[in-house]
């Protein structure tokens, strides 16, 4: 089965949620492939991937909430905070999360629901340039 596989950057601007479904997407396209799987995995431990609501960006944003009050980023008992006190807080948010989506595709496009999109969800305060690599499996 042939492979075909491809490295994005990523520039966020701190904490927040960044949809990449079109770059995945062009990827797709540039590998001629029809039919398969890709696996989208970011290179770092302080963001996540999420596939989420793409239509309306009240959702990404309730849920970028909830995460913040779930692990505050002054929670005092933490110890790795060299990195600043957003620094564990992050590690734990992509513990929670995911490092990798893999997605169906079939004649060429994602086989995403319709209010679907693959999300690069940075959890650091300040902006960070981020590793995608991409990774297709198919014919």
């Amino acid at each position: 089965m042939p492979i075909y596989q491809e490295t994005l950057s990523i520039s966020t601007s701190g904490k927040g949620t960044i949809e990449i479904t079109a770059e995945v997407q062009d990827v797709l396209a540039k590998s001629c492939l029809g039919t398969g799987t890709v696996s989208v995995f970011v290179q770092h431990t302080s963001c996540s991937l999420v596939i989420m609501e793409n239509a309306d960006p009240s959702a990404r944003r309730d849920l970028e909430v909830f995460m913040d009050d779930l692990v505050p980023d002054d929670y005092p008992k933490f110890i790795h905070t060299h990195e600043g006190p957003d620094d564990m807080p992050s590690h734990i948010k992509m513990a929670l999360t995911r490092t990798t989506e893999v997605i169906p595709f079939s004649h060429g496009r994602l086989c995403l629901g319709t209010w679907q999109g693959i999300f690069l969800w940075e959890h650091r305060v300040h902006p960070h340039n981020r590793r995608i690599i991409i990774s297709l499996n198919g014919e």
